[in-house]
């Protein structure tokens, strides 16, 4: 009964989604204006249907004139056409597309006037249930092409920065609500960009690479009368040359808000070639005579002329060049922008179009040469750039030939004397020499006298005898340009170019060295001012050499070592000292190098070194861990000392002093190096015998009772070179036997030289423990003695020390106590006191008990309960008296 109540029920279920489904077969909305021998595409698809996924579609049509519906094509049926379209059908002008299972298109190749009417597409039933629409109509009107398209040809060449105007008609015949757009495209080879289009809304829209140039005003639409429209392009660059084509289109707006494109048709308008700038741009520049003599001091003038094709369109920015350099330049708003060192001798003007004049005021002899003028034409592009000014393209950059400018003068002359004022007899002395200048003609007014000095070695002193070295110069502004060989020593004073008199330099030299032998030579040079303010060079003259020289005489270096403090065991200090004494040499510092070697012919090491400022490094050779031990210091003015703290093995070897001599021309500048020597060596050897150790044992009660607490003290010493206490340790060990004397023995406790404490397991209940008094003392605790305690105890210690010769931890030979015999007494009074105690305790505590239950027990069970009555007789018996 259940069973039959839930088949109902999915019956019931099956019915009602049945009957809530119905078929809905839709075409696109119409009526559906095209144009004669255009294509159209009628689309149709159903939806909530049942049966198959794949439907079929069948399509009819009944023309105005007739009212008869005409079978036109089916997607399953072969022969369905009409007799009459059967021949369209065939050659594929009428077809269906699939589109999807459920959606197909009626495509009509090219539409014909006949074909307006009424269009049906049906769709075979394969519903169990009949429901909803099976087919569904639309209206196609089909009107003539009436579109025309007819453009004016622009002109076959525009030069750049021109506006060129495209003019393009575009009408239709109106018979139904239909609506044009235009569209002007430019076409480079197989490449077609749209420039704008106007409609169909009314609306406008431009190509990507045209968008920015529309919204700057570069392109603009001037729509006309009776379909005529013009496109105007300002200021075309090369990029706009091309075919220029015009499209134009008529539209249908369908209901939904759909625009359809019905009919189409592109004219070419022409090709446009745009004229570049460069090829029209001329530029001249002209001087009054060819080539222009000037003298120094006079005015130049220079025109530069500039002409094209489009000139009014171009704006020129216009510069004049010196050789390769910019001299003034006139920017294309005007402004005039001139060399800094020349821009108050320098002037730029225009004084017609493209009339550009130069004007240098008061030229001088550098300011001769090969002038250019250089133009850049620029175009504007319209809008705004980033920071807010106009935007411009350089169409072209154009150079004039050069114009040469020559300025002349006559060189001026003079005669050049070299003598030493000052001449050294020895090392360390001045020198003094003197450049003079006599007859001295035609120097040019504002003019100066500059001196260049140059010394060239004797052979063997100082370096190559045929190189001269520039020791420095004084410019024509009286600026010293010190030679990169003697920077230092002008810089600090040692030697000086002086100018004493308008005609008259001098070269001095504090301290003369060695390497000043040689010969001297003066160059004088004439400087004027240039029209920028700048001095000149025009002309030089050298003098005759002269030489610098004296008898030299070698200084000498004797360095002596001796011993100070002796190192005879390993710790110990050793130290040295190293006295100089010289010869022909003045006021000196002293770098000191201190060096050993283990053996005679062994590597010579560098230990430690002094600068002649005093300044102390390690070297190579020293432990970076022993710095600390060695000291290096001068100890007098030619005395020095050494001294290595904590000798050790590796130390042992000889010592001695490498000392060099340096001197200084004056404070503040570089050392020199003047001579050096090595000390006689001084020998570090001893032997290393280690410290002696000895060990001890001891008890201060050998007899100790039960439970109570027994030490034993192990106690060491050391004799010979003893270690620090921080450079000392021990590992300690104890060991018992139970017999006397006996061989077996068993290890207690022990404490390592860390000062970590170990304990074996032992049989006895007792604890032991280590404790470390001092470096040298150590005390072990037996705590709660019992009889297993007894026995002989010793300890065994091993000395560890740090050694002093070769700074590694270093283990001694093991020591051996002599032995202890502790006892464990056994105390007979004290071992009986307790049960004594607990015997009588319980004897009496049993008498008592005993007592007590005699007294109940008499008391309570031996007593006579049986009553006697009294004799009623007055005289009793005497017998019971």
């Amino acid at each position: 009964m259940k069973m039959d109540y839930s088949l109902l029920t999915l019956v019931f279920c099956v019915f009602t989604i049945g009957g809530c489904s119905a078929r809905v077969v839709k075409v696109s909305p119409g009526p559906l204006i095209r144009v004669e021998g255009q294509p159209v595409s009628i689309r149709c698809d159903v939806n909530e249907y049942s049966g198959p996924r794949e439907q079929d579609f069948e399509w009819k049509m009944s023309r105005e004139a007739s009212p008869a519906q005409l079978k036109i094509i089916s997607t399953f049926d072969a022969s369905y056409s009409h007799p009459s379209l059967s021949k369209r059908v065939a050659s594929g002008d009428i077809s269906v597309v699939r589109l999807k299972d459920n959606e197909s298109d009626l495509k009509i190749a090219e539409v014909k006037a006949l074909d307006a009417g009424l269009y049906w597409c049906q769709t075979p039933s394969t519903d169990s249930v009949m429901s909803g629409n099976y087919e569904a109509q639309v209206q196609l009107i089909v009107i003539p092409n009436t579109l025309s398209v007819s453009p004016q040809t622009p002109p076959p060449e525009v030069p750049e920065g021109s506006d060129l105007t495209l003019s393009c008609s575009v009408t239709r015949t109106l018979t139904q609500p239909t609506y044009l757009s235009v569209t002007w495209s430019l076409k480079n080879g197989a490449t077609s960009e749209e420039i704008l289009t106007f409609g169909p809304q009314g609306g406008v829209v431009t190509g990507p690479k045209f968008t920015r140039r529309y919204a700057d005003g570069g392109i603009r639409l001037v729509p006309g009368k009776d379909g005529q429209f013009e496109l105007v392009i300002s200021r075309v660059t090369t990029s706009d040359g091309g075919t220029y084509e015009c499209n134009g289109t008529e539209w249908t707006h369908e209901s939904g808000g759909k625009w359809i494109q019905i009919v189409e048709n592109t004219k070419e308008m022409g090709t446009v070639k745009v004229i570049p700038t460069g090829q029209s741009l001329s530029v001249k520049a002209t001087s009054p005579s060819t080539p222009l003599l000037l003298s120094p001091g006079d005015t130049m003038t220079l025109l530069c002329s500039v002409t094209a094709d489009n000139l009014q369109a171009l704006a020129l920015e216009v510069t004049w060049l010196a050789g390769d350099r910019d001299l003034v330049t006139m920017e294309r708003s005007g402004v005039v922008i001139a060399n800094m060192s020349a821009s108050d001798e320098v002037s730029l003007e225009r004084t017609g179009g493209g009339e550009y004049r130069l004007g240098v005021r008061g030229v001088s002899m550098e300011e001769g040469g090969e002038y250019t003028c250089r133009v850049r034409a620029f175009i504007e592009k319209g809008g705004k750039s980033a920071g807010g000014g106009g935007r411009w393209h350089m169409a072209a950059e154009k150079k004039s030939s050069p114009v040469t400018v020559k300025v002349s003068q006559i060189k001026p002359s003079y005669t050049l004397t070299l003598e030493p004022a000052v001449n050294p007899q020895v090392t360390a002395e001045p020198t003094e020499l003197a450049c003079l200048v006599t007859n001295i003609t035609h120097v040019p007014l504002g003019g100066r006298l500059g001196v260049t000095w140059e010394h060239t070695a004797l052979p063997g002193v100082g370096g190559d005898a045929k190189t001269s070295h520039h020791i420095g110069s004084l410019d024509g502004s009286g600026n010293l340009l010190p030679g990169a060989m003697y920077s230092d020593r002008l810089k600090s004073g040692a030697m000086s170019l002086t100018r004493v008199q308008p005609n008259t330099f001098k070269l001095r030299i504090l301290r003369t060295q060695e390497i000043d032998m040689g010969q001297y030579s003066c160059t004088v040079s004439a400087w004027s001012a240039s029209s920028q303010g700048d001095m000149v060079k025009i002309t030089e003259h050298k003098s005759s050499p002269v030489t610098v020289q004296w008898d030299t005489k070698r200084p000498s270096l004797n360095v002596v070592a001796k011993r100070v403090r002796e190192a005879s065991v390993g710790g110990a200090t050793f130290e040295m000292s190293c006295t100089v004494t010289t010869e022909n040499l003045g006021e000196a510092g002293y770098s000191v190098l201190i060096q050993s070697q283990e053996s005679l012919e062994g590597n010579v090491r560098t230990i430690m070194t002094l600068s002649p400022d005093n300044v102390v490094q390690h070297g190579g050779a020293t432990d970076p861990n022993r710095r600390d031990s060695l000291v290096l210091a001068k100890s007098g003015p030619a005395e020095f000392r050494f001294r290595l703290a904590g000798v050790q093995l590796s130390d042992r070897g000889f010592y001695w002093c490498d000392i060099t001599a340096w001197t200084k021309q004056q404070p503040g500048q570089t050392w020199t190096k003047a001579t050096s020597a090595e000390s006689n060596k001084v020998r570090i050897d001893f032997q290393e015998n280690g410290p002696s150790f000895t060990i001890a044992i001891q008890s201060d009660d050998t007899s100790v009772y039960p439970s109570r607490t027994a030490k034993m003290e192990c106690s060491l010493s050391v004799s010979g070179s003893s270690p620090k206490t921080d450079d000392l340790a021990y590992e300690v060990r104890w060991f018992f036997t139970r017999l006397r004397g006996g061989q077996t023995t068993t290890q207690v406790a022990s404490v390592d030289r860390f000062g970590i404490v170990k304990t074996e397991e032992r049989n006895s209940s007792s604890e032991v423990a280590i404790e470390r008094r001092d470096t040298h003392t150590y005390l072990m605790n037996i705590f709660g003695t019992q009889d297993g305690d007894s026995g002989e105890y010793y300890c065994v210690a091993t000395p560890w020390y740090l050694s002093a010769s070769t700074g590694a931890w270093t283990q001694a030979g093991e020591l051996t106590s002599s032995r202890v015999f502790l006892t464990v007494q056994f105390a007979v009074w004290d071992s009986l006191q307790l049960p004594l105690l607990y015997g009588a305790s319980a004897s009496i505590g049993v008498g008592l008990f005993s007592l007590v239950l005699g007294l109940v027990c008499a008391h309570c069970c031996c007593r006579n309960t049986t009553h006697t009555p009294r004799s009623r007789n007055k005289l009793m018996d005497l017998e019971m008296d």
